[in-house]
């Protein structure tokens, strides 16, 4: 038997491997096979019934590696994430192959019982031990650590005594894990949010792949409507797929999900042990019920029984990969569920422009729950004008926006600053010869972060000690931070509200994800006044005591040449200013601004998503824009720029050249070895190349290629046409190739 074995590094090729006596392998077993000099794993690709002996110059498998196999769905998915984003499928199935066999097994747990007379030497510890044990029923088992704890002794007198014959160590049986219920806990929903439920039921109990945008309000109750659907799936005895952007997110969640079902959902994201991790994988391989929350590293995970995926925040653009394999989780996750027949429910209350097209044209379902849950009003949202009110000199906040704090705070209620600016500050000048802080490995300032008292590159993530003196001059106590950042943003407020309790919530604060969950859990409990914090505080959070949300900085993300630039800062506002008044009381939202007659602004105002949402689809179907159009960005790098711009000038040039094979053959003269009318109907246009606006991220310089596509055009086979014509890139130059691209920097 010769099994081909895909490795995941990067390659696309399977090698090939006799299968030695004794071990009998099929597609989707993941196997310990050698690799160089060295022993790898890899999945079997494919079996080939031949005889080993016919190829003696193949190399043996050495064995199979104690991991769940990869489902066919899976494998289906690691060739079609593949082909879509032209990476290698050795490096798509780097993200599949989740390997866990270093995680020692689960030490077993030893419980004692009282089992003979009390040993010679009684000490006043072991006495209390004895004590503990005799108080519960005769020959009953107690936990080993949970004696000690209640005897108020360690481990180890405990253990004595075992050794002494008093106590008796007995193993403990393995507790299985809690399972979801899907009738715990099942709340009573309003009428819009049962309509809409039946609705998403309806879809399950149909069967097969669907797709279905759950569209609502901020507050409306998308979650529990959903959870609905989860229950449906978790009653047919299937697992379910939850996509969050922000593993942030997962806490509060993580408690909704288990007052609904009285369990908590796997988890699957960085911060999850390589234990949990290794038992979740162990359930979902076996077909166990449950559900999964997870970011986007979770698509590829080996469900047995996949039956519903759902995408929260499905606008989110956190969900777009940027490095490695380059995809967007949102689109690879539809792929997914078409693959395993199982129906998808994105989640949104400000849907991605493609979303919403899909719906519109029939592509996609569509349940919409217009209103909050209970009656409550939207917040009433009004713009402060800065040309009229701008806030003092070197300060951020208008005097209406601190007015506006300082009744919430009397109030006893809480405040909601966003500025999306991590650090203290974008730019650090030297006041005496104007030097500016740009970081060695990149063209962009370095960011100060004075909590931490450095310098950071948030493009390569370079780090330096804020120095004291400028590094140009030498001047002393000169450097003065330019524009703000949530930490100095704080310090205004702090200034501001001396008395008041101040969070400040970002991803790059020092503790990491802990801290955020302890500080997401005190704004809940109502020990924060004033919460300031990054995009990350639009995320879905649901924040009872919010009354009034201040957007500092209304105006960033409207400039630029991103095609979705409008819809992002809608987007992000919409979410933002939807944190506010969604408890008992009502709520408001204060938008800081320069231009308050701009789209995005005026749509804010008015309440008017559908007319901001029609006049961003005929914008983007004039200009045959995504989705009414495809586009790529490739990126070409290198430690030389002219070496880079060489190979990007060459790539172009290709593209000129297979575009006007493909021409001449749709006029009937076949040219160059392609199949007539190869790429679909249309044009491709390839832009460039130009200079990144980030021109240089880590030591290498970039340029971008831009190439336009009709709707409908094989624009996989166009570019694997391009740059098979184009040549290898050389020496340490580097081609990325981003299909549907959400950065444009």
């Amino acid at each position: 038997m010769i099994a081909d074995v895909l490795m995941p590094v990067g390659v696309d090729t399977a090698y090939s491997y006799r299968s030695p006596p004794g071990l009998t392998v099929a597609q989707g077993d993941v196997v310990v096979a050698p690799l160089g000099p060295r022993r790898t794993l890899g999945v079997v690709w494919a079996v080939r019934e031949e005889r080993a002996s016919e190829h003696p110059n193949l190399k043996s498998l050495i064995g199979k590696a104690p991991l769940p196999a990869l489902p066919k769905a899976l494998i289906d998915f690691v060739e079609w994430t593949a082909r879509w984003t032209l990476a290698p499928r050795g490096l798509v199935l780097r993200m599949a192959l989740h390997d866990t066999s270093a995680v020692p097994p689960e030490a077993p747990r030893i419980g004692v019982r009282l089992a003979g007379p009390p040993p010679q030497r009684l000490t006043p510890a072991r006495q209390r031990v004895l004590q503990a044990a005799a108080a519960v029923a005769p020959g009953a088992v107690l936990g080993k650590r949970a004696l000690a704890l209640e005897a108020g002794v360690s481990t180890s007198v405990v253990d004595a005594l075992i050794d002494a014959g008093t106590l008796e160590a007995v193993a403990l049986a393995v507790e299985p894990e809690k399972l979801p219920d899907p009738e715990h806990g099942a709340q009573l929903l309003s009428p819009a949010q049962e309509a809409a439920s039946e609705a998403l039921r309806r879809q399950l109990r149909q069967g097969g792949f669907s797709v279905m945008l759950l569209e609502g309000v901020t507050g409306s109750g998308k979650t529990e409507v959903y959870f609905e659907a989860v229950a449906e799936a978790l009653r047919a005895d299937k697992q379910v797929l939850i996509l969050m952007p922000e593993i942030a997110l997962t806490t509060q969640f993580t408690q909704r999900f288990e007052a609904r079902f009285g369990a908590r959902p796997g988890e699957w994201h960085s911060g999850v042990s390589p234990k949990r991790k290794a038992q979740l994988l162990t359930a979902l391989a076996a077909g166990e019920r449950c559900a999964v929350i997870g970011a986007r590293s979770a698509l590829t995970l080996p469900f047995a029984k996949l039956g519903l995926v759902i995408i929260d925040e499905e606008h989110d653009s956190g969900y777009k990969q940027e490095d490695g394999v380059i995809y967007h989780a949102r689109d690879m996750a539809v792929v997914r569920a078409r693959l395993e027949q199982a129906p998808v429910v994105l989640v949104s209350a400000t849907p991605s422009i493609e979303t919403r097209v899909n719906a519109e044209a029939g592509r996609y379902g569509r349940v919409l729950l217009p209103d909050r849950v209970s009656g409550r009003p939207l917040p009433d949202i009004s713009a402060v004008d800065l040309r009229r009110a701008p806030p003092a000199k070197d300060r951020w906040l208008s005097p209406t926006l601190v007015a506006g704090i300082a009744d919430t705070i009397a109030a006893g209620e809480q405040s909601l600053l966003f500025l999306n600016r991590r650090g203290y500050a974008p730019l650090t000048v030297c006041r005496a010869c104007g030097h500016r802080f740009r970081c060695a490995q990149c063209s962009a300032w370095l960011v100060e972060h004075r909590f931490t008292r450095s310098l950071r590159c948030h493009h390569c993530g370079h780090r330096e000690k804020r120095p004291e003196a400028c590094p140009e001059c030498g001047a002393i106590d000169t450097l003065a931070a330019c524009g703000p950042g949530v930490e100095r943003l704080a310090e205004e407020v702090a200034g501001h509200f001396p008395q008041a309790r101040i969070i400040v919530l970002s991803s790059d604060m020092p503790g990491g994800t802990e801290r955020l969950r302890r500080e997401f859990a005190e704004i809940t409990e109502g020990k924060a006044d004033i919460v300031i914090g990054t995009q990350l505080i639009a995320k879905g959070h649901d924040f009872k005591r919010v009354a009034l949300v201040g957007v500092v900085d209304g105006d960033i993300g409207q400039a630029g040449a991103d095609p979705r630039a409008n819809e992002r800062t809608f987007q992000l506002l919409q979410q933002v200013t939807g944190r506010a008044g969604r408890g008992e009381t009502g709520g408001r939202a204060l938008i800081q601004t320069y231009d308050p007659s701009s789209p995005v602004i005026s749509a804010m105002l008015s309440g008017d998503a559908e007319r901001f949402y029609e006049s961003e689809i005929a914008a983007r179907r004039a200009a045959g824009m995504p989705p009414f159009g495809r586009l790529a960005s490739l990126i070409v790098s290198g430690p030389r720029a002219q070496e880079a711009l060489t190979h990007a000038r060459a790539i172009v040039q290709a593209a000129h050249r297979v575009s006007s094979q493909d021409s001449a053959q749709q006029d009937g003269a076949p040219r160059g070895g392609l199949a007539k009318n190869a790429f679909g109907k249309g044009s491709m246009l390839a832009l460039g190349p130009a200079e990144a606006p980030i021109a240089v991220i880590r030591g290498r310089h970039r340029f971008r290629i831009l190439v336009k596509a009709p709707r409908n055009a094989d624009l996989q086979s166009y570019l694997r046409a391009v740059i098979a014509e184009a040549g290898r890139p050389r020496g340490g130059v580097r081609l990325i190739v981003d299909v549907d691209p959400q950065s444009f920097l």
